[in-house]
């Protein structure tokens, strides 16, 4: 408790304990906090297996303790009083209360899909320095010498234990989706910083470059066949280009309102019509770069708008929202990590696994809406263990050798029936996600915390 009054002692005085005045605000001081703190908490999260009890109970109580200042943040609203006179009373900002709730049922779905690893003996990790014949001589990936190596049995893993790494890894990966969504929404409502502005060369060519504009503005425009022709080998260069994107976004944006004004401070010889166009164009590549490298770093335009943020809930949503995609996106990494062993040890093709992506649906150039990924929720389960999952994979068996039976393929249906007798488990009804969607309280409101 000491500790934590210390912290928040430094985010009122914004870091500067002499309370002078001199340090960070309070919006940027209170998101560094949340990052710092699930930098210490999930650093260490390397593997699939349950966070320890003491870090978990750690995690939960310091970022409970950090979003209880969300609780103070209200606004205005008209009300009835006792009589019929309309009285103003306060109630916490909408936008806190639409997405704070959403950010803590993300929170709880991915520790769950991390308790779902408990006692699995499928799969295992080997230290990067255990000698060679503890390691194998297979199941590893060079892009990522930094992380144990995960090791499967020599057969694969089952076909019940793959289809439901498969089913998990959907799931975060809507978890992550509507993350995203919700960092995106946040992002976008910051105001671009005079300090970004002024670092903004005159015109969109020369943030771009000319090869780049030329492919923006030329009359045939296809942003799959763009981004398939630009450089994205490495994080940096992925980095780079949507750093020139968002420039260049921003400079068009500021000439259309200058234009519409009044008043053009920059000039230029393009057209309005055209340059809503090339707005456009550019917005929905920055937008396909988003879902296509989902865990690239921040660009330099969101990195400013956060350090010249003065909106604390904005910021508490920003940082939280940010974590729990970064934690998502590491989730569906060491999944990734354990399908591509398996699919070694099946002697299956690996010529696509270096260049796929995390998110199968990449390929759709499709705008994000934060409410819309977070009703979606309510279909994905917070927790399937493996032993709900093989329930649900018996109903699926049945239904196969129902099905077979009545076409008459009676060789199929006698292979499933060797499948059934396999006890896989007793638990044999459906999942119900509604039903543990509402278990675990995700519409409660913010003040009541567990």
């Amino acid at each position: 408790m000491d500790l934590l009054k210390e912290r928040f002692a430094k985010l009122l005085l914004g870091e500067d304990m002499s309370g002078g005045g001199k340090g960070v605000s309070s919006a940027l001081a209170i998101s560094n906090a949340i990052t710092n703190l699930a930098a210490s908490i999930f650093s260490e999260q390397g593997r699939l297996e349950p966070m320890p009890a003491e870090r978990k109970g750690r995690w939960q109580r310091e970022i409970d303790c950090l979003l209880s200042v969300a609780d103070y943040i209200v606004e205005f609203v008209p009300s009835k009083g006792g009589s019929n006179v309309e009285i103003m009373v306060t109630q916490q900002r909408k936008d806190l209360q639409m997405n704070i709730p959403a950010l803590r049922k993300l929170d709880a779905m991915l520790i769950g899909f991390l308790d779902n690893f408990k006692e699995q003996r499928e799969f295992w990790y080997v230290s990067r320095n255990a000698d060679e014949a503890e390691q194998g001589d297979h199941h590893s990936r060079d892009d990522k010498w930094w992380h144990p190596k995960v090791e499967v049995p020599p057969y694969g893993l089952s076909e019940v234990f793959r289809r439901w790494l498969q089913f998990l890894k959907e799931s975060v990966n809507q978890v992550l989706k509507a993350a995203m969504a919700i960092n995106a929404q946040v992002l976008m409502e910051m105001d671009v910083p005079e300090a970004y502005i002024e670092s903004l060369p005159r015109n969109g060519r020369a943030s771009l470059g000319d090869a780049i504009y030329r492919s923006i503005t030329d009359d045939f425009f296809d942003p799959e066949q763009f981004l398939q022709t630009m450089d994205t080998s490495t994080e940096h260069k992925v980095l780079d280009l949507k750093n020139r994107i968002e420039a260049s976004i921003v400079i068009w944006k500021r000439k259309m309102h200058n234009n519409k004004d009044g008043k053009s401070a920059w000039g230029s010889a393009v057209s309005l019509e055209k340059r809503e166009q090339f707005e456009e164009r550019a917005e929905t590549i920055l937008h396909l770069i988003k879902q296509k490298f989902p865990g690239i770093p921040q660009s330099a335009l969101d990195i400013s708008k956060i350090q010249y943020n003065k909106d604390v809930g904005q910021s508490i949503l920003e940082s939280y929202s940010r974590i729990l995609e970064s934690l998502a996106y590491t989730i569906m990494s060491r999944i990734e990590d354990i399908l591509y062993a398996d699919s070694l040890v099946q002697h299956q093709s690996t010529d696509d696994s270096d260049g796929k992506q995390l998110l199968p649906e990449a390929g759709l150039v499709r705008r994000l809406d934060a409410r819309e990924e977070v009703e979606k929720l309510k279909e994905v389960p917070s927790m399937m263990a493996l032993s709900d999952f093989m329930g649900w994979h018996y109903v699926e068996l049945e239904a196969e050798l129902e099905k077979k039976k009545k076409t008459g393929n009676m060789e199929d249906s006698l292979s499933s029936e060797e499948k059934l007798k396999k006890p896989i488990n007793s638990m044999t009804k459906k999942y119900s996600f509604m039903e543990k969607l509402e278990h675990e309280g995700g519409s409660r409101s913010p003040t009541s915390r567990h």
